[in-house]
C-alpha cells in the first residue's frame, strides 16, 4: 500500500468537516427560497472536481500545458504554475485573442479546476510589429504563390465574356428574333450581361470561391434596388420608350400635339421623342411625358372641320344670311362637298346676330388656317354684297343735363383713306395649297440620320 501524505489527509479532513457544517444549513434554505425562474435555470453540471490533488498530478498538468502552449505561436513564453489543480497563467502575449486562447485551452486539460489567468498585452512595438509584418509577409507570399491560379480563372471569365459581347454585336441575328430594334438592343444587352455573370461564376469556380458568389450578389441585389430608387425617372423613361416601340403611336412627319406641343414627329429615340415645330425648331420631349400624354394626330385623318363667326344685323334675316354665306363657302374649291359645310344661329345679341359657319378640307392638298381664312373673307364678303350689314357694337352714351355736348369741326374729321389696290383673288386662292417646307426639313433630317430611330413603317399603328 502507497503511504498517503500529512497534505492529501488534510484535505480529505478538512472537506468531511466543511460537508458535516454545510449539511444541516443547505436543506432548510433550499425548502424556504422560492424555485427560481426558467430563464435563471444553473449551467449544465460539469466535470466533478476530484476529492484528492497530489503534487504529481499538478506536475503532469502544468507539463501537459506547456507542451501545448509551446507549439502555438503566441503562447511559448506563458508562464504555467499548477497547485492543487488551479492552474495560474502569467506573462506577455502578442495580442488579446492569445489572452482568451490560452485560458481556454488550459481549462481543457484534464485534471484542472480552474484557470488564474493573469496574463497581459504585451505593447512593446517589436514585439507587435515583427508578427504583423511575418503576417503580412505570408500573406504577400501566398497571393505570389496563388497568382497562377487566378491568373487562368481571370483568362476564363474575359473569354466568357467576350463570347457574351460577340454574341451581342450580331445585331442582325437580334432583329430577326424580334422585329422591333428597341427589343433587338434590350435583348443583345441581355445575352452579354448573361455571359458575364457566366464568366464570373466560372472564374469562382477555378479559385474555389463560390461561396463568395452569393455574397457579391446579395450585395448587387441591394445595391441595385438602392440605384432603381435613385434613377426611378430614368426607369420609367426606358420602360416608356419600350412600350412607344411597341404600340408606334404614330408615324414619322405625322402632325401631332402632344402635351401642348405642336409639331411634326422627326423621330423616337431611346430617351425622347423629337419633334419638329411649325416655327422650324427642334423640340425634345421625354418619353415618359409622351406616353403619359394625350396625343392629337392630324395627319391620321386628313379631313379636317374649320369654324368662324360672323355678326349681320339684329334686323336681318339670319336664315337668308346663312343660305348666303353657306353658298359663298360651298363655292370654293378647297372645301370638301361631303362632309358638308353648315351653318347656326349661335346667339343673338344686344346689336347683331351671331352666325356660326363649319366647313370641312383636306389637309394633304389645303392648309388649315389659310383655308380657314379665305372661307372666312368669302362669307364676309358675300354678306356684304348681298346688302347683310355687319354691324360694330352698339353703345347708348347718356349726357348729363347742362353740361356742354362735344362737337366735331369739320376740320377735325378724320382724312378719308386712300383706295387701296385690289389684288388678284386668284393668286391669294393658290396660296390655301398646305406649306411643305416643314414637312421637307423632316424628310432631310431623317435621311441624314438614319440609325436610332424607333419608328419602324412595316409595323401596324396604334
Amino acid at each position: 500500500m502507497q503511504r498517503r501524505s500529512p497534505r492529501s489527509f488534510k484535505n480529505v479532513v478538512m472537506f468531511v468537516l466543511a460537508a458535516f457544517v454545510l449539511a444541516p444549513t443547505g436543506a432548510p434554505s433550499a425548502v424556504a427560497q422560492e424555485p427560481a425562474p426558467a430563464a435563471a435555470a444553473t449551467p449544465a453540471p460539469q466535470t466533478a472536481i476530484a476529492a484528492r490533488s497530489d503534487s504529481q498530478s499538478d506536475a503532469d498538468i502544468r507539463t501537459r500545458i506547456r507542451s501545448i502552449f509551446l507549439e502555438v505561436s503566441g503562447l511559448r513564453n506563458v508562464g504555467v504554475r499548477v497547485s492543487a489543480g488551479v492552474v495560474t497563467l502569467t506573462g506577455t502575449v502578442p495580442g488579446a485573442v492569445d489572452v482568451d486562447r490560452a485560458e481556454a485551452i488550459a481549462g481543457r486539460v484534464a485534471g484542472v479546476v480552474t484557470v488564474q489567468n493573469e496574463l497581459e498585452r504585451d505593447l512593446k512595438v517589436d514585439s507587435n510589429l515583427t508578427p504583423a509584418l511575418g503576417k503580412f509577409g505570408d500573406d504577400v507570399r501566398g497571393i505570389v504563390r496563388g497568382l497562377p491560379l487566378v491568373g487562368v480563372a481571370l483568362a476564363i471569365g474575359l473569354l466568357v465574356g467576350a463570347l457574351g459581347y460577340l454574341l451581342a454585336s450580331f445585331g442582325g441575328l437580334w432583329r430577326r428574333i424580334t422585329p422591333n430594334m428597341f427589343l433587338a438592343e434590350l435583348l443583345a444587352t441581355l445575352v452579354r450581361f448573361i455571359f458575364v455573370v457566366l464568366g464570373i461564376v466560372a472564374g469562382l469556380e477555378v479559385l474555389g470561391a463560390t461561396a463568395l458568389l452569393g455574397a457579391v450578389l446579395g450585395g448587387a441585389g441591394v445595391i441595385g434596388i438602392a440605384i432603381g430608387f435613385a434613377v426611378r425617372d430614368t426607369v420609367d423613361n426606358y420602360v416608356s420608350s419600350l412600350m412607344l416601340s411597341l404600340r408606334q403611336p404614330f408615324r414619322a412627319n405625322d402632325h401631332v400635339v402632344i402635351e401642348g406641343q405642336e409639331g411634326r414627329v422627326v423621330r423616337l429615340t431611346s430617351r425622347a421623342t423629337i419633334l419638329m415645330t411649325l416655327d422650324g425648331n427642334h423640340l425634345r420631349i421625354p418619353n415618359a411625358t409622351v406616353f403619359k400624354a394625350v396625343i392629337l394626330n392630324y395627319t391620321r385623318n386628313p379631313e379636317r372641320r374649320f369654324d368662324f363667326e360672323l355678326g349681320i344685323d339684329a334686323d336681318d334675316d339670319p336664315v337668308d344670311g346663312m343660305a348666303v354665306g353657306l353658298q359663298a363657302i360651298r363655292d370654293l374649291d378647297f372645301v370638301l362637298d361631303a362632309p358638308a359645310a353648315s351653318a347656326i344661329i349661335r346667339d343673338v345679341g344686344d346689336s347683331n346676330i351671331v352666325l356660326r359657319f363649319f366647313g370641312w378640307v383636306n389637309q394633304s392638298r389645303t392648309d388649315y388656317l389659310k383655308g380657314r381664312s379665305l372661307a372666312l373673307d368669302a362669307a364676309k364678303r358675300a354678306l356684304e354684297s348681298n346688302g347683310f350689314a355687319l354691324p360694330e357694337p352698339i353703345y347708348r352714351l347718356r349726357f348729363d343735363q347742362g353740361a356742354a355736348v362735344p362737337t366735331q369741326s369739320a376740320s377735325d374729321a378724320p382724312t378719308a383713306k386712300p383706295p387701296r389696290t385690289p389684288v388678284s383673288r386668284q393668286r391669294i386662292e393658290h396660296d390655301a395649297a398646305p406649306d411643305a417646307h416643314i414637312a421637307k426639313l423632316v424628310d432631310e433630317e431623317r435621311a441624314e440620320t438614319k440609325g436610332g430611330d424607333l419608328l419602324d413603317d412595316k409595323r401596324p399603328v396604334e
